[in-house]
């Protein structure tokens, strides 16, 4: 599954080395400067649901700290552990040549984070205290960094991040509903209801589809899935023929994810399929080579003649 660029994190090694809507509330116009314990005279103005603006002093602080600096009202803040939604704008601060690294409002959508030990402490304790629809301002400094890592990082140089938290998903895994038949020969579902795992079978001697085929096998009862959004969700996929499992979020310890669907930046398959279901929805698609990865495939188990079924649930929208 192709996945959006994470460039705003994989451009920041001190958070992932490996690595539009919100409903959290549109906030107001913010305007705070940094008080007792973080970078003094350190001013970020802008609405908590847009890219923020950050006026540098001169003077670097080489110190990590945070500041909340809109605490949020909807929802819970997120605890260890947990997977939030939030939009991340990320600086370098030198007091001469402040940069920005990146921003998810450039990206066209929120990230998935999950609040383990990869993410700094200082980053974690900010989470720790801003519900949806806040803000919260975090500069890391060298004490960030592992100790094996302190020795060679710049001198007079931190990373300001701007926070802002769009949501924390509910403990949901799954969609919940009565199941229905997909009505597809060859295809089969079994839907254990709560949030296991459902089971999809694509070993058959049936003859794929030409086209793409989308069927909502679990209608959920949210807002319809616009293009542009991100969506948080889970998903298997597999071979048609073969029951040959290529990917799968179950696979990987049942956490969901996020795509951002309908501007090209995963399969036009889901594209197509997803957009305009509503949330809570779990949806079958059939997607042959041409609105999936073409001629060449991809990697070692996707051949260019293969026709790819998902099984997809879509849990939020944002």
């Amino acid at each position: 599954m192709r996945r959006r660029s994470l460039a705003v994190l994989a451009a920041v090694p001190l958070l992932f080395a490996a690595a539009c809507g919100s409903e959290g509330g549109t906030g107001s116009g913010a305007s705070a400067t940094t008080s007792a314990g973080s970078a003094p005279e350190l001013k970020v103005t802008g609405a908590t649901n847009a890219k923020p603006t950050v006026a540098f002093p001169a003077k670097v602080t080489e110190v990590s700290s945070y500041q909340v600096l809109t605490p949020g009202t909807v929802g819970t803040p997120a605890q260890a552990g947990a997977s939030v939604v939030a939009n991340l704008t990320v600086f370098t601060w030198d007091g001469k040549q402040n940069k920005l690294v990146g921003s998810t409002y450039d990206e066209g959508g929120p990230q998935l984070i999950t609040l383990n030990e990869q993410i700094p402490e200082i980053l974690r304790k900010g989470f720790a205290e801003t519900k949806g629809g806040g803000r919260f301002l975090s500069v890391l400094g060298k004490d960030a960094l592992p100790k094996e890592q302190q020795a060679q990082a710049p001198a007079g140089q931190s990373q300001v991040f701007v926070v802002d938290v769009v949501d924390v998903p509910a403990a949901g895994k799954a969609a919940q509903g009565t199941a229905a038949d997909p009505e597809v020969k060859g295809i089969k579902i079994e839907n254990p209801g709560g949030d296991a795992a459902p089971k999809l079978t694509t070993k058959t001697d049936e003859k794929a589809p030409k086209g793409l085929v989308a069927k909502t096998v679990i209608k959920g009862t949210g807002p319809e899935v616009k293009s542009g959004q991100s969506i948080l969700v889970q998903y298997v996929g597999k071979i048609w023929g073969s029951d040959q499992e290529f990917d799968s979020s179950w696979a990987r310890g049942g956490e969901p994810i996020m795509f951002q669907i309908g501007t090209g930046k995963v399969i036009k398959g889901w594209d197509q399929g997803l957009v305009g279901v509503p949330v809570g929805s779990r949806v079958l698609l059939s997607i042959p080579p041409d609105l999936g990865y073409g001629k060449d495939g991809s990697g070692d188990k996707i051949k260019g003649t293969d026709t790819l079924v998902f099984l997809v649930d879509v849990l939020k929208a944002y």
